[in-house]
């Protein structure tokens, strides 16, 4: 047994380079005291060292430590996703004014962001239900803490509060939801379950009521209806580079989790009759359905809602909720060509989200305010940053020629291909709606002037060079996206086999 350990840490070296990390950060936090730029340092160095382990794992299909974790493609793409996110948070935090305060320690801030980056690449690899728990759990007590970092901020402990009770609620759903099926399975491990339910000896409808039970964790960490209310509070409550990371690396990790979950429990794979790259479900467990009426809940609630928001990062919150809701309509597919759509949906949400969120942090720091209304004039104030956020923007919407069309485009495509035809319109008319409360930004920027007029707005050339990393692949993938394409579609070929 300790032969076997000692061989699959071989395979863990990223995780274990993020442990180290964290430890790091905390000695460096206790020997240079309130020198946040040493531990930041330290933090960065970790997360490029676990980028470089991460990218070194490419091609392999292993599973570790009794298959409670797996190494594969699938697990590679999202914790990519993740490490990049990590490392631009970090670029964020160090120009953020509402964390760099005098008395402010942000060496507990830059720990516990490894902390729940180690729990977001647990989950982006977990092949156990048990291991799905402990890795949903680590990542959320980091969050709740970090979401309520900034004491001084009026609404900053509220957030904290709800994501605490609304994370607990979840939690104990989710596992309530495991206990049934280890009591249906007798295992914790979902390639064994799989076997199991192959038997047909099973309660479909105490299946079916496990699956919804396990759903509502999933749908928690990626904010989907109707466990979506932490979201816009936590969101607005937050520091921006928190609710920037929430947005799109927990997102991912959730995604990772829930779709391994589904695609390798609930697929016959003895179903040879469909074509590749097709899966079919056992009988009387078509969860499909479900995941569709969630999606488009989802993405409807969050466009609708957003209509009435003036706070940005609000704004921004219940967009993220309806970007899920499109990322959900990639899983109900029931194939291949599905959950490439998602991988490459990912990537772009990525740069698009990070940038509109790193705009609203930079005029935040200028203006003190997230407000719409104090958005009037910046087209002629800061032009650069303001066209910088109309391209976001716009990616967010999905138009071309931005990497946003394309990710909706695949999937679109994808519905369009197996027939969901009623859920790509829905889909469609979403994206309509969400033009129309981007477009209330757009107006301010350049139809509408601010106070004082004409006074212009500085930023330094780091913040200029950090809005141009996410600005260039925010086009650059909507013109050349084929390399991203090929990448994800290899990422799912030998997704859920053990």
């Amino acid at each position: 047994m300790a032969e076997q350990i000692l061989k699959d840490l071989t395979f863990f070296y990223p995780e274990l380079a993020l442990t180290a990390t964290f430890l790091a950060a905390i000695l460096a936090d206790l020997i240079f005291k309130r020198t946040a730029i040493v531990v930041s340092t330290v933090v960065m160095a970790g997360f490029v060292v676990t980028g470089v382990m991460v990218l070194a794992q490419v091609n392999m299909h292993e599973s570790i430590f009794g298959n409670m974790i797996a190494v594969d493609s699938f697990a590679y793409f999202f914790k990519l996703v993740i490490i990049i996110s990590a490392i631009l948070i970090v670029v964020f935090s160090l120009g953020s004014s509402e964390l760099n305060t005098p008395r402010r320690r942000l060496g507990e801030y830059y720990s516990l962001l490894s902390a729940l980056t180690l729990g977001m690449m647990l989950m982006a690899g977990a092949s156990n239900l048990l291991m799905m728990y402990l890795s949903v759990e680590l990542s959320s007590i980091a969050s709740y803490i970090l979401s309520g970092y900034t004491k001084d901020a009026p609404d900053s402990s509220e957030a904290s509060l709800k994501y605490v009770i609304y994370g607990a609620l979840s939690s104990g759903l989710m596992l309530y939801g495991i206990s049934i099926v280890y009591g249906l399975t007798g295992s914790l491990d979902i390639y064994a379950i799989n076997q199991t339910l192959a038997k047909g000896e099973i309660n479909s409808i105490a299946l079916l009521i496990a699956g919804v039970l396990t759903m509502a964790g999933f749908g928690y960490k990626i904010s989907a209806v109707p466990f979506h209310f932490w979201t816009p509070d936590v969101y607005e409550g937050a520091p921006i580079t928190i609710t920037a990371f929430l947005s799109v690396a927990s997102k991912a990790g959730a995604f990772a989790m829930m779709i391994r979950f589904f695609k390798v429990t609930f697929i016959d794979s003895s179903v040879v009759s469909l074509p590749a790259g097709v899966w079919a479900t056992f009988q009387g467990f078509q969860w499909y359905h479900l995941i569709a009426v969630l999606s488009v809940l989802t993405m409807t609630l969050g466009n609708l809602v957003a209509i009435w928001q003036n706070n940005l990062k609000r704004l921004l919150a219940y967009s993220s909720i309806a970007h899920a809701g499109y990322m959900l309509m990639g899983v109900v597919v029931l194939s291949n060509e599905g959950l490439a759509a998602i991988l490459v949906y990912f990537v772009v949400y990525l740069f698009m989200n990070l940038g509109a969120f790193y705009i609203v942090m930079l005029v935040a720091n200028k203006t003190g305010s997230e407000d719409i209304e104090d958005y009037k004039g910046l087209g002629s104030r800061a032009p650069f940053i303001a066209l910088a956020l109309s391209v976001f923007l716009i990616s967010l919407t999905g138009l071309p020629p931005t990497a946003g069309f394309i990710g909706k485009l695949y999937l679109f495509a994808a519905l369009l291909n197996h027939g969901w035809v009623w859920l790509a319109v829905v889909g469609a008319l979403n994206s309509v709606i969400s033009l129309y409360y981007y477009v209330r930004i757009f107006r301010n920027m350049y139809l509408r002037s601010g106070e004082p007029q004409g006074e212009p707005i500085s930023f330094g050339w780091v913040s200029s060079a950090t809005v141009l990393v996410l600005l260039i692949p925010t086009i650059l993938l909507g013109l050349y996206f084929t390399p991203l394409v090929q990448l994800a579609q290899a990422s799912v070929r030998m997704f859920g086999i053990p």
